[in-house]
């Protein structure tokens, strides 16, 4: 990443970057800065992210900017812009790097994005859920996981793009709505069905099938998927089966993954689950 040291030299800066799994284009940069002072430097794509600490200063578009705790960072791509301190205990932050081709693929038609203000504050609710969402594409285990959570992302972000206009959702009146993505969905637990390809099934591209359908059933895609994977862990773990046997049948990373999610939806891990039906 340009302007980004492989080390820095004072005690207590800190950053880490990760590409998150089947997302060519996009990176993750988190980082709590103290002392360093970033040269002039520009990305090849977007820098998209939020404060979640302290204080920056940075020089962007011919004038100084402050971007407090709860702040939204947007930068186009390849603008020249310095970063530092501007509080003694510095800041803490995450980013978003997106390439051009990557956001004209979520929007559809070649369209992308222009921010007018580099910096977006008195947004609470917006700057809580943009961390919540880099969190998770942080935490992403696999493509689709992935996915879902950039797609959280750019809808947190779109409102603030200049001249963002909604689109309606091809639902038909009278269907039950994606009807076509819930049936692909429920054929095959196990595949890792990427967005692109159920924002096909529907005719819309990723960004405006991840709206609409969330505004359909209340749920994105993925966490539908994911529901209907942790039910039939469910029936398989009754069964009998193994938590790692059910792990792989239904398409999730290892047994952990399965304890994690298994406990996050029904309260208990896999192996209590079976205990408590046996000694029923």
């Amino acid at each position: 990443m340009q302007g980004v040291p492989e080390r820095f030299e004072q005690p207590g800066d800190r950053a880490e970057f990760r590409r998150p799994p089947g997302q060519e284009g996009v990176e993750l940069y988190r980082a709590h800065i103290v002392h360093h002072r970033f040269a002039p430097h520009i990305h090849d794509g977007y820098g998209l992210g939020v404060i979640e600490a302290g204080q920056e200063r940075f020089h962007y578009r011919g004038r100084e900017h402050l971007a407090p705790a709860g702040a939204i960072v947007l930068m186009q791509p390849g603008e020249l812009h310095t970063g530092g301190p501007a509080a003694p205990q510095g800041w803490r932050y995450r980013m978003l790097y997106l390439e051009e081709p990557v956001l004209a693929e979520h929007l559809g038609q070649g369209r992308l994005w222009r921010f007018d203000e580099a910096v977006r504050q008195g947004d609470a609710a917006r700057a809580g859920g943009m961390a919540r969402a880099l969190a998770a594409l942080w935490s992403a285990n696999d493509g689709a996981e992935a996915d879902a959570a950039l797609a959280d992302a750019l809808a947190l972000l779109a409102p603030l793009a200049a001249g963002h206009r909604a689109e309606a959702s091809a639902v038909s009146a009278g269907a039950r709505p994606f009807e076509r993505v819930v049936d692909a969905l429920h054929s095959d637990l196990a595949r890792e069905w990427r967005l692109a390809e159920l924002a096909a099934l529907s005719g819309l591209s990723p960004f405006h099938f991840q709206r609409a359908f969330k505004a359909a059933h209340g749920i994105s895609p993925h966490q539908w998927r994911m529901a209907l994977r942790l039910a039939e862990a469910k029936r398989r773990l009754a069964a009998g089966e193994s938590p790692a046997e059910v792990a792989a049948a239904v398409g999730l990373a290892d047994q952990a993954h399965l304890t994690r999610r298994f406990a996050g939806m029904y309260g208990v891990t896999p192996a209590r689950y079976q205990r408590q039906l046996r000694a029923a």
